[in-house]
Parts: C-alpha cells; sequence; structure tokens
C-alpha cells in the first residue's frame, strides 16, 4: 500500500530525511517514532506529494506519488499536525467541503457526513461553528476531514498533540477502527508510548536517518536482556571512556562533562565495581537511574539521548 525507497529529501545544506526506506501493507498501523525535528513530517510531506523528494521512489497503491500524483492522492487521506479546518465553518461544512473536494455529492456525501460526524464523536456540536470548539473535539474533526472520503491510506503527522487526555484515548481508538477496515495507517509520534500501543510495525528516526526497524517485539529484542544505566555528576569524557573499556560487558551508549549511560546485563550486580572504576578517574557521580530492556532504553541506545529531547 505504501512503498518508500531510499526517500531523500534536502534543503539546501540541511538533509532533513536521509535515505528512509520502508513499506506497510493493508490493514496494518506503522508508525514514525522520533522526536520533534527528526524528519517524520518531511516523510509524510513527500509521501502525500506536498513535498517533492530529492531523490528516491514513494509509491502508493503502486502509484508513483512525482509521476502518477493523482492517482496516488486518489487513495490518501491526510491528517496534518497543523489543523486543516475552517475556523468559520461549522464541524458538517467542513467534512462536505473536504467531502465534495474528493468529488463526493449529493446523498453519498449527506450520508457520510453523517456518518463521520456520528464516528468522531460530534454529531450533537455538528452544527455549531468550530472555533467554538475545544482542542480535542478540533483534533477529532481534523481526522474526520481525512477518512471523509473513505481513503485506503491515512496519513497522520502527530494527530494527538495538545489534546487531552480523554480527546487521546478517542483518537487511538478511531485510528484502530481505520485499521480494522483494512486501512493501511502511517502514524508519526514522539509519543513512546502511543507507539507501543498501536502499532504493528514502527521505524525509529533520528536526524532524518532511520536508526531501526521492525514489529515491537524485535525492536524489544535489540536491547536484549541488558539494562539502561543513567549517570548524572561530574566525568571527563576522555579517561571515563578509556575505563569502561576495561570492563567487559559493559556498552557505552554515551558520556559528556554532566552525564554517563551505559547498557549492560544484569546492572544491580555491576554498580559496586562501576563505582569503583569511576571513582579511580575522577568521577562523581550524584544519580544513577537502572532501568530494565524496553523501547524507550532502545532509542536512548541507537540515539545517546531522549526521545522528547
Amino acid at each position: 500500500m505504501i512503498e518508500v525507497s531510499n526517500l531523500r529529501k534536502e534543503y539546501g545544506d540541511l538533509v532533513a530525511v536521509d535515505g528512509a526506506s520502508f513499506s506497510a501493507r493493508p490493514g496494518e498501523i506503522f508508525g514514525l517514532l522520533g522526536p520533534n525535528g527528526a524528519g517524520k513530517s518531511t516523510s509524510i510531506g513527500c509521501i502525500s506529494g506536498l513535498l517533492k523528494p530529492s531523490s528516491g521512489q514513494v509509491r502508493v497503491l503502486g502509484h508513483d506519488v512525482v509521476r502518477d500524483a493523482r492517482a496516488a492522492r486518489a487513495s490518501l487521506g491526510v491528517v496534518p499536525q497543523e489543523l486543516a479546518l475552517y475556523e468559520d465553518l461549522n464541524a458538517r461544512q467542513n467534512l462536505q467541503f473536504w467531502g465534495a473536494a474528493y468529488e463526493l455529492r449529493g446523498s453519498e456525501l449527506k450520508n457520510r457526513v453523517q456518518e463521520v460526524l456520528e464516528i468522531c464523536g460530534l454529531l450533537d456540536r455538528a452544527d455549531e461553528a468550530v472555533k467554538k470548539f475545544s482542542g480535542g473535539m478540533k483534533r477529532r474533526l481534523n481526522f474526520g476531514c481525512g477518512i471523509v472520503h473513505r481513503p485506503k491510506v491515512i496519513l497522520l503527522d502527530e494527530p494527538t498533540v495538545g489534546v487531552d487526555p480523554q480527546s487521546r484515548v478517542r483518537l487511538l481508538d478511531l485510528v484502530k477502527e481505520e485499521a480494522k477496515r483494512g486501512v493501511t495507517v502511517l502514524y508519526t509520534t514522539h509519543y513512546m508510548e502511543e507507539a507501543q500501543e498501536l502499532c504493528d510495525q514502527l521505524a525509529i528516526i533520528d536526524h532524518g536517518k532511520m536508526v531501526a526497524s521492525g514489529t515491537m517485539d524485535e525492536l524489544r529484542g535489540m536491547m536484549g536482556e541488558r539494562d539502561l544505566l543513567r549517570m548524572s555528576g561530574s566525568f571527563d569524557p576522555h579517561s571515563t571512556e578509556a575505563a569502561i573499556a576495561k570492563l567487559p560487558g559493559l556498552e557505552l551508549v554515551s558520556v559528556d562533562a554532566e552525564s554517563l549511560m551505559l547498557a549492560t546485563a544484569e546492572g544491580s550486580k555491576r554498580l559496586p565495581e562501576l563505582f569503583a572504576c569511576l571513582s579511580k578517574v575522577g568521577a562523581e557521580v550524584r544519580e544513577t537511574t537502572l532501568s530494565q530492556p524496553n523501547l524507550e532504553n532502545l532509542f536512548i541506545k541507537l540515539t545517546g539521548r531522549e526521545l522528547r529531547e
């Protein structure tokens, strides 16, 4: 349904997406997980045809988004991070506009708008101006505008940013329902818990590069049985790195003047020798956090930083 091969997008000297490749099947929720600025929205822009790739190829239902743009877009529904709503119109009118843009007419358009209003929980507010809606209601309507024409592929770019917990749960349920109907969903997020709850396949993206991809179990397995040790304090990076290299079974993830991150099996048992080793090179440890293997630890291990940084 979606095929991305060696996608690259440059803005002058800035490389926003650098060689991304992945594919998504019918009924699958494929997630792009990464911090703000990682290249997720740019990838969505290239797949939707709003941005022209610098190189590489993107196909939607077999149609090249550059050479056969109209056919590719006909099957797409796009839910952008920035709300694509006319706030002076009411919810029904917004849905009618976007449905008509995809050539729905007459009773088909009327019935589908009514159906989407019900799906999104907005039927009782259908004739109220959107500018009076809460943030969560606007997000749900934004989603509705993206599915009103029954697309076979939906691109969702951070659809739950800034919404209340109740609206977030409702939006995630709407995404799952679309996938159950056989729709392919490409979902970008920087929320770890959303990725873990929703996605059948997942790609971790950072600085425009895909650093890992696979099922949730495959990604978790990349951490093996190793814990992640995070220490804050005072460190000389050069001497700390040299000292850690002498300890078998410890993998240095990152080190700077104020923090140290390591991956190791049975981390709690390694603490005494680690503290002794660091003391010998003049390091001062003020706080230590030990966490067991999970997706967030994998992201830190691969990128050397927290997801929300």
